[in-house]
């Protein structure tokens, strides 16, 4: 962590993202947790979206960090990265 701190602080990159795995489930929560406590983030991807990933993921990284999610990944190439739909997340989760 301390070595990402440094690269933000020289970079000062204009937009910091989390990129989670989200069938990692409550692991993925502890990385951003820590990612976040730590070096920050303004929004977050989170891949695999389209494998058994039920949503807790998204929904607890979200909700504990403030930050939005701003695409998933849904395949294997830049194409399946589309932006999040809360909508369609919560119709899929709920049918």
């Amino acid at each position: 962590m301390e070595e990402m701190k440094k690269i933000k602080r020289v970079s000062n990159p204009h937009m910091t993202i989390f990129v989670g795995d989200a069938l990692t489930g409550n692991d993925a929560i502890i990385q951003a947790r820590e990612f976040y406590n730590n070096v920050g983030f303004d929004a977050v991807i989170l891949t695999k979206m389209d494998a058994d990933a039920k949503g807790g993921a998204a929904i607890t990284i979200s909700y504990e960090t403030g930050r939005p999610i701003i695409f998933v990944g849904t395949g294997q190439s830049y194409e399946d990265l589309v932006p999040f739909n809360p909508r369609e997340f919560v119709r899929r989760l709920l049918y």
